[in-house]
């Protein structure tokens, strides 16, 4: 296991700093053309009567992830809430394509020619980073910890 040691640091850094290109990328795309995020939510049948909090909430929070991200002390919680997100976007996207004729898009650059289907698997995808992340840094939480009190 000595071997795998280094890479085990650099997992959820890497991974860490993925999320924070993507949530970045994502909330400015949603801040910038804001109000054309707000009416794609106000199409969508399961969240148009939160439309108008949500506009601004989502961005937000992706933003404060990205920031607790940068910061190690922080970085296991923030994978956590990464974690979090990628679950509940994709319920939500399991939802709609399950439940919803029309579909509104609300992403922004090459994420939103993925289609439906492939947000859900790029999701899915996430979350499973974000485990990855968790777990190794969980990892390397405990080897610190047991290092430091023998």
């Amino acid at each position: 296991m000595k071997l795998l040691e280094p890479y085990t640091k650099a997992i959820p850094f890497i991974i860490s700093i993925l999320f924070v290109v993507l949530f970045i990328f994502a909330a400015s795309s949603k801040l910038i053309d804001y109000y054309r995020f707000q009416q794609q939510l106000e199409q969508s049948d399961i969240l148009k009567g939160y439309a108008g909090t949500l506009s601004w909430i989502v961005p937000t929070i992706e933003i404060v992830i990205s920031l607790f991200l940068l910061i190690p002390r922080f970085r296991i919680i923030a994978l956590y809430a990464c974690l979090g997100l990628m679950i509940i976007f994709t319920i939500y996207i399991a939802l709609m394509l399950h439940f919803s004729e029309t579909i509104p898009c609300s992403c922004g650059g090459v994420i939103s020619t993925l289609g439906w289907r492939g947000h859900l698997y790029l999701n899915l995808c996430l979350a499973v980073l974000a485990f990855i992340g968790i777990f190794t840094s969980i990892g390397l939480q405990k080897r610190f910890f047991n290092k430091n009190t023998t």
